[in-house]
């Protein structure tokens, strides 16, 4: 892709030889020339440390996934984002990571506890995933993958649910009132994560999140 943005966008030849692909051709019909913006950044989803290691080495920046911890990303994602960098001979500070993040917030008891109901659908269901299997095993609750994997198959997302303890629903989503949400992210993420966005898998009223934004913008 960079080869090819850089015939675009500085006239160079396109002479790129990898391993797996070849272009050497670019005609003028699919030449837009220059972006006045100028090349885009490449960010690298990534869970386990073997591709979050690649996107230290080759990307721009990191999309972590929902479906993880403060404990994997310091001691997993960021070791083997660190690797990458060294690999690459990159800074940290030329790299971005971006995560969303499971929040459960309400108004009232009624509104906090539908929040917290979707989120623990939502972390089961990733929790069910094979490949998702060393977040939970970190914290020493690999048997719980087998359980939800084979719950999925039968179509019990609901019973899946339950089965995600406060404990694990407070180590994957940050809860509390809309005004706690800011102080709660930016004590768990806020040296690690560049940018944040929430996920939040439940009917709410856009207007509560004002309060948060608000709250970490003076964060």
């Amino acid at each position: 892709m960079r080869a090819i943005w850089d015939c675009w966008n500085n006239g160079s030849k396109l002479e790129f030889r990898g391993e797996y692909y070849t272009h050497t051709l670019m005609t003028p019909f699919f030449n837009p020339g220059p972006n006045p913006y100028g090349p885009p950044r490449v960010f690298l989803a990534a869970v386990g440390d073997r591709m979050t290691e690649v996107a230290g080495e080759v990307a721009d920046g990191l999309l972590a996934h929902a479906f993880t911890t403060e404990r994997y990303l310091r001691e997993v994602s960021l070791p083997a984002l660190e690797r990458g960098l060294a690999t690459a001979n990159r800074k940290r500070s030329e790299f971005e990571i971006s995560c969303p993040c499971f929040v459960v917030t309400g108004a009232t008891e009624e509104e906090m506890a539908k929040a917290a109901d979707g989120v623990r659908q939502q972390i089961a269901f990733y929790g069910s995933t094979p490949a998702y299997r060393g977040v939970l095993e970190l914290h020493g609750w690999g048997a719980l993958q087998d359980e939800l994997n084979a719950l999925s198959k039968q179509g019990e997302w609901v019973e899946m649910g339950s089965l995600i303890d406060d404990e694990m629903l407070h180590t994957f989503a940050v809860v509390g009132e809309p005004e706690e949400i800011p102080k709660l992210l930016l004590a768990r993420y806020g040296d690690v994560m560049d940018r944040v966005n929430f996920y939040a898998p439940y009917r709410s009223d856009p207007e509560r999140w004002a309060a948060v934004l608000d709250g970490l913008r003076a964060g």
